[in-house]
């Protein structure tokens, strides 16, 4: 590799090590052109980074799905979609099972527990639902609660923060020039819109995406930057696992190398924002890479399953943590 190449490896240590100051779209993709051998080093400044600006800590997450398949929108990653002849089926969750899945959760250390539903919006039968799975959540366990609902009135918005929901998930999925290529049914800007709500209200956003769609490297770097702007309290990173039936289910997953650079890359546009392992890492990285990612900027992770595919058991997360020596964060730490 010739100095050249390494220059960017230099820009970063002073620019966002030493000052704390993201990487530009322009940096990001000179980043992620880094050949293979640069990539050790990559993601030893990555990490560098993530402790130095973020802390050793690891917030842990556990996932439930509260309604299930038969969405109407067309995202051409998810089986959900009822657009597509895909094997799952529309189900809802009752507010026990709920509970007994936010207990489960809270015993692995978790310190969020995100209700998800797979639909455009809610309507008042979903929001009945949410308000009063929140409640007996609440009696019951110390945990946080977040919420991934899909696209929010104002009203709703209102409706969630007064709940008493920590952190609002509402992904843009991927590059603003390539989403047309992967949602018909709505659009980039109303995700946006979505999240400037959430915002405006006082609850945490989360906002993060799917790799492997389809983008170029340039349209990568052009999604780190979008979401840079956004300034969101976190970013999960999540690695396309294609499912049948849906137009994506013929996407070769993303190259390990590849995923990682993205990491490390994402890390080093976003250095003090929660980056989160997600779904498909699995798929795309195996055990070698978790562990390499949460040495190369990943500073939380998703535990157990996800919402139609497995992941992996909490337990292997949670011992992977202590052998690298990565506290916990602690509840109180993230209110």
């Amino acid at each position: 590799m010739t100095t050249t190449q390494f220059a960017i490896l230099d820009t970063a240590r002073s620019q966002v090590l030493g000052e704390g100051v993201g990487l530009t779209e322009a940096q990001v993709l000179d980043v992620l052109r880094l050949p293979d051998e640069a990539l050790e080093p990559l993601l030893e400044l990555a990490h560098e980074v993530r402790m130095r600006w973020c802390g050793p800590e690891v917030e842990v997450e556990g996932i439930i799905s509260l309604k299930t398949g038969g969405c109407p929108e067309d995202c051409h990653f998810c089986s959900q979609s009822g657009l597509f002849d895909s094997p799952v089926r529309s189900a809802w969750l009752d507010v026990p099972s709920l509970v007994e899945a936010a207990k489960q959760t809270a015993k692995t250390g978790a310190t969020e527990f995100c209700i998800v539903a797979a639909v455009r919006g809610p309507n008042e039968r979903l929001m009945a639902q949410v308000a009063a799975g929140i409640a007996a959540i609440k009696d019951e366990v110390d945990i946080n609660i977040a919420c991934s609902l899909g696209m929010l009135t104002p009203e709703q918005v209102d409706e969630l923060a007064a709940m008493g929901v920590h952190r609002y998930n509402h992904n843009l999925e991927t590059a603003r020039s390539h989403f047309p290529n992967v949602v018909t049914t709505h659009t980039w800007q109303e995700r946006w819109e979505t999240l400037r709500l959430v915002r405006d209200a006082g609850m945490e956003v989360c906002c993060g995406g799917i790799l492997g769609m389809g983008e170029t490297v340039e349209q990568r770097a052009e999604f780190a930057a979008q979401l840079a702007a956004l300034t969101p309290d976190e970013v999960p990173l999540n690695f396309l696992n294609p499912r049948p039936g849906t137009p994506f289910g013929d996407l070769e997953p993303l190259d390990a190398r590849d995923a990682l650079r993205a990491v490390a890359a994402f890390r080093l546009a976003l250095p003090r924002t929660v980056l989160r392992f997600a779904g498909g890492r699995e798929i795309t990285l195996g055990d070698l890479g978790a562990r390499q990612g949460l040495l190369g900027g990943i500073n939380a992770v998703i535990v157990g399953n996800y919402l139609t595919t497995l992941g992996r058991p909490a337990e292997s997360d949670i011992d992977l943590l202590g052998e690298l020596q990565m506290p916990i964060k602690a509840l109180s730490e993230t209110i």
